[in-house]
């Protein structure tokens, strides 16, 4: 049982900053929670996509009102799990991981643009306080915070256009709901394709996955925080 009177040290951001005392230790830093919603939303987002896709005549594989129905019950499911995904980030400061920095961020971005096809290595280096590189922090801010609610809010204004349906022009702005609607689906997908293909690079497609499918990943610990970890935490420390 961790001791209430002795708190954690405060995290230690890598980044491009060198640590000559820093140890790289495989520490768990995803809990089940995160990863539970992490494949349940990968799931969902893939049979929207599956749905989402029929709905408009791109493949006849099942129905229009099959997939209209699987459409409308998987996406209120997401939603639920996102406001609950959204509460837990906040309760337990979780949040603080996907705040935009500017420090790194180019560097990181022309790692992504040349660096790597010049067999560069990475120029972050993940720590136990931000295990998120500048340009996965900006992407995901901007996923939760523009992307997601605007394919949430369309998707229910489109959802209850029987509410609505009167109002002057319905018609016209239900055309307009809908391709906005379509047009940030497509963003998301945009984002799950580039996702998948960052998980290929410096390593194996195996090995990005593996951290969310355990919960570990390699991270630099400064000694104060290896120290914490190993007298009040060691269900953490893997190696």
């Amino acid at each position: 049982m961790t001791d209430q009177t002795t708190k954690p040290p405060a995290p230690f951001e890598r980044g491009l900053t060198p640590c000559p005392d820093c140890a790289e230790r495989e520490v768990m830093i995803y809990p089940r929670f995160e990863r539970l919603w992490h494949w349940s939303q990968a799931a969902s987002i893939m049979i929207l996509m599956f749905t989402g896709l029929g709905m408009n005549g791109v493949h006849n594989l099942i129905s229009f009102e099959l997939a209209v129905r699987l459409h409308t019950l998987v996406a209120l499911a997401l939603l639920l799990l996102w406001v609950f995904a959204t509460f837990w980030l906040f309760t337990t400061g979780n949040y603080k991981v996907f705040l935009p920095r500017v420090v790194g961020l180019f560097a990181v971005a022309r790692y992504y643009a040349f660096g790597v096809f010049k067999g560069e290595h990475h120029p972050y280096q993940k720590s136990l306080g931000q295990r998120l590189n500048p340009l996965q922090a900006l992407a995901y801010a901007a996923l939760k915070t523009v992307i997601f609610p605007l394919v949430w809010g369309s998707g229910l204004v489109y959802l209850t256009y029987n509410f609505w349906e009167t109002l002057p022009n319905a018609p016209f702005w239900l055309e307009v709901v809908a391709n906005i609607h379509l047009a940030v689906a497509y963003i998301v997908a945009g984002f799950v394709i580039l996702h998948v293909y960052l998980l290929t690079i410096g390593h194996s497609f195996r090995e990005g996955v593996r951290p969310m499918v355990v919960g570990t990943e390699t991270v630099a610990l400064t000694p104060e925080q290896e120290a914490y970890l190993e007298r009040h935490e060691t269900w953490r420390l893997v190696d």
